[in-house]
């Protein structure tokens, strides 16, 4: 990922989080707000009611590799925060990508086909 890509200021997790749509899925949660840039930023996190280190950097890992995946599919200007559930333990990464892709198509962030 682009450094510029990344979600880095705590004002802005602040913003998306008081301001922003969050959705709920079986996995993960996502947190997401229009940015007005002509690029999508983005953060994973795992929190430590995941697991140890080992099992949060996995859940961040296949959160990556699941967005890296689906990223072209997505609308463009938005900032996303997904957030790793308990749940994301021990899970494949064609799991975490289905249910990525079910949060971002119930939160409107999805590409409309045509």
């Amino acid at each position: 990922m682009l450094k510029k890509t990344v979600l880095r200021k705590k004002s802005d997790f602040s913003l998306l989080y008081n301001k922003g749509k969050s959705v709920n899925d079986r996995y993960v949660v996502l947190f997401l707000k229009k940015n007005g840039l002509p690029y999508n930023r983005i953060a994973f996190l795992a929190s430590k009611k995941v697991g140890n280190s080992v099992v949060r950097n996995r859940a961040r890992r296949l959160m990556k590799e699941s967005y890296r995946e689906i990223k072209e599919h997505m609308d463009i200007g938005y900032d996303f925060i997904f957030i790793a559930r308990k749940t994301i333990c021990n899970l494949k990464c064609a799991d975490v990508q289905k249910s990525m892709e079910a949060a971002i198509k119930r939160a409107g962030a999805f590409k409309r086909k045509f």
